[in-house]
């Protein structure tokens, strides 16, 4: 979506005689500064009506459905809904600025014209290996061997692996580097294998065996506890104000501190090696207006901002299956 091409649907719910509503009329025409938009305002008077229209409070933005000043874990609801602004003050309409911000990031999204890498997955192809040459067994081993010495293992270290589809280490891993599915060094050596990273990253992963490791980026941090099957804590920090982001992941569910951190998932373009072109820009951060911030001071990535649920589902969705045995081919595959 283009500000010349399809018109942006906005809907504002609100209880009847919200006082806020008005507000949020007039702060919505001077955000929009002309531009069309389709405007829907919606009466909201019951909880089942809230709940199924996802009002988190009156009034409640929607740009194209989505709900841009969501706090986790908020519930339906039809009370007064109150916007937190810089130094603590609160106020019963997003501001201005606030609706400008949210209209510039629907418009990343909805012009990013393929899909995130870190997201889909080598370009919506997915990040689990296929069984054929040997390829699977040996990303395979690669992430065991990470996960459980907190380093990348050697070439030889993969030999047994390799060798039970008739091919050497070394040429399978250099499929997989061709492929995507892991990166090397300029010695040949194993620098990532998404999830994990052999050098640090900001994201640190600290598993529940007490072996830590390093995660190539947000997404990747939060799919691997699912794809080990543990309990883990995630450690990262904020880009732009340095605060730590902590996420605790025990028996499947995921704790956040603080509660308003978000993820930013972007990419750079629609070609080459996620960690060139999409792992710089799925990072941690406080809240949204710091991520809004890096987006902004960033103009080459283009992405949006994710909720911790959205966040965890994506991380899950793509690194969960990784491990999956590998099932019996004919021949040496």
């Amino acid at each position: 979506m283009t500000w010349e091409d399809d018109i942006m649907r906005i809907t504002v719910l609100a209880v009847p005689d919200c006082p806020n509503a008005p507000v949020v009329g007039e702060r919505l025409a001077q955000a929009l500064d002309g531009r069309e938009a389709d405007v829907d305002r919606i009466e909201v008077s019951d909880p089942e009506q809230a709940a199924r229209l996802k009002m988190a409070g009156s009034p409640t933005v929607l740009i194209d459905g989505v709900d841009p000043f969501t706090v986790p874990g908020a519930p339906t609801s039809l009370s007064c809904r109150l916007y937190r602004r810089p130094g603590g003050r609160v106020e019963g309409a997003p501001s201005v600025a606030d609706l400008r911000r949210a209209l510039a990031d629907a418009d990343a999204a909805a012009n990013c014209d393929c899909p995130p890498m870190g997201v889909a997955g080598r370009g919506g192809q997915g990040r689990l290996a296929p069984p054929a040459r040997g390829l699977r067994a040996v990303q395979q081993a690669v992430l065991r061997h990470f996960a459980t010495t907190g380093h990348s293992p050697a070439i030889e270290d993969l030999q047994a692996a390799a060798a039970a589809h008739g091919r050497s280490a070394a040429e399978v891993v250099a499929d997989l580097a061709a492929d995507d599915f892991l990166t090397l060094d300029d010695r040949g050596r194993i620098r990532a294998a998404y999830p994990f990273s052999a050098v640090p990253t900001a994201h640190r992963v600290r598993l529940a065996s007490r072996i830590e490791v390093f995660a190539m980026c947000a997404l990747d941090a939060l799919g691997i506890p699912d794809m080990l099957g543990t309990d883990a804590v995630i450690t990262s920090t904020d880009p732009v104000s340095g605060d730590t982001i902590t996420v605790t992941s025990t028996g499947g569910h995921m704790s956040w501190q603080p509660s308003t951190a978000v993820v930013y998932v972007g990419q750079r373009s629609c070609t080459g090696p996620a960690a060139d072109v999409a792992c710089g820009a799925l990072n941690f951060f406080t809240n949204r207006r710091t991520a809004q911030s890096w987006a902004k001071a960033h103009p080459d990535y283009t992405g949006q901002t994710v909720d911790q649920a959205h966040a965890e589902e994506l991380g899950r969705s793509i690194f969960g299956p990784l491990l999956t045995p590998v099932q019996p081919v004919d021949g040496r595959g």
